[in-house]
């Protein structure tokens, strides 16, 4: 080998070893906004409670997993500071959808379902129109995808 060819992997060698940490830490993270809000500010309790997407108050807020969540109310906010992971979306709040074909994309707030105690998300009507024709089958293949994340 050349001193050359020595001396170029030396220095590729970190600007690799810096990416692959970088993909690593980016694996697992949640779908947020710039403000690092989830749900694009939805409450994730209402889901639950009133079968529907609702904007959160930005006075009524908790974090988990990284992510800031916002609530409608006081009491949704203590739920969920209760129970975080059984309100949480699922998929870091990427379309369910999506992860179930191996890939990471938006969400609309109102394209949602909750199935067995689960809030999956969607990235619009048409992707929701197809995720309901075999849920099943699509949670577990986004739950593989995302364990491998």
């Amino acid at each position: 080998m050349r001193v050359t060819e020595t001396i170029g992997r030396a220095i590729a060698l970190p600007f690799l070893i810096l990416i692959v940490l970088a993909q690593a830490a980016l694996a697992g993270e949640a779908n947020l906004g710039p403000d690092g809000v989830a749900i694009q500010g939805h409450d994730p309790v209402a889901y639950f409670t009133e079968g529907k997407a609702v904007p959160g108050d930005a006075s009524l807020t908790a974090t988990h997993d990284g992510a800031t969540y916002r609530f409608s109310s006081a009491d949704n906010k203590a739920a969920f500071e209760a129970d975080p992971a059984r309100y949480a979306p699922q998929y870091g709040g990427y379309c369910a959808y999506g992860a179930a074909q191996g890939y990471k994309a938006p969400v609309e707030p109102d394209k949602f379902t909750v199935l067995d105690g689960k809030l999956y998300l969607n990235y619009n009507g048409a992707v929701q129109s197809t995720w309901v024709k075999d849920t099943a089958g699509y949670i577990e293949k986004a739950d593989a995808f995302w364990a491998s994340q």
